[in-house]
């Protein structure tokens, strides 16, 4: 179909404003609606990623890419039951990948696209640190080209607030350094979800997402 039905945001709108387990059991139905279409969305941007990013593959499951909607309310103040939102990671591990990765939210207002690596465990934020110090130069000018030529940033709110261990404040790219993750994000609005070219308008925002991807790719793979 390559978009997502309306009906999907109007279930999210429902269960924003009716969150508790007796209108979810009552109208589970909609719900399993809506993941499906979710779910078959998902599956057609893996089939378009795998033809020009070789870390992604038709084998991808897109059932392994979802997150659950059910919340986990243990040690949370907000008690309410479920997510009033999709999303998926997109990666040859599902949502659970160590390592960069596709990104989408779905949420009525809301929704948006990402890519990168988000928090990357000690050995790999080394890896990538150690690239940006032995590469800067070919950094910069991804995150320009992103900047530029496809109107996307770099987000740089996740960061240190002095310079990481082994690195002077002095360095060229030690606000690069500072960050603790790597990612490019952007709004998508429903309109574009439901119209008939979201997956072509979603995938052109992924391809300009790439070399970001890539840079993070070769820095663990080189370590």
């Amino acid at each position: 179909m390559g978009h997502l039905n309306q009906n999907t945001f109007t279930f999210l709108e429902d269960l924003q404003n009716n969150n508790t387990r007796e209108w979810f059991a009552e109208e589970k139905d909609r719900y399993e609606t809506a993941l499906t279409d979710v779910r078959q969305f998902v599956g057609d941007l893996i089939t378009e990623l795998s033809q020009f990013d070789p870390h992604i593959t038709t084998d991808i499951q897109a059932n392994k890419c979802l997150f659950r909607i059910y919340r986990d309310t243990r040690f949370s103040k907000d008690k309410t039951p479920y997510k009033n939102w999709f999303g998926a990671g997109i990666s040859i591990d599902g949502r659970k990948l160590d390592g960069p990765e596709y990104y989408i939210h779905i949420s009525p207002g809301k929704s948006f696209i990402a890519c990168g690596y988000w928090r990357p465990a000690k050995k790999h934020l080394d890896a990538i640190r150690q690239e940006i110090d032995y590469n800067g130069d070919s950094f910069n000018s991804i995150v320009e080209d992103l900047k530029q030529q496809h109107d996307l940033s770099l987000e740089t709110e996740d960061k240190l607030k002095r310079p990481p261990a082994g690195y002077d404040a002095t360095h060229p790219e030690i606000e690069f350094l500072k960050l603790k993750s790597f990612v490019t994000h952007k709004n998508i609005a429903d309109t574009v979800l439901t119209g008939k070219d979201a997956l072509g308008n979603i995938i052109a925002s992924y391809k300009a997402m790439l070399p970001l991807k890539q840079y993070l790719h070769e820095a663990i793979d080189n370590d």
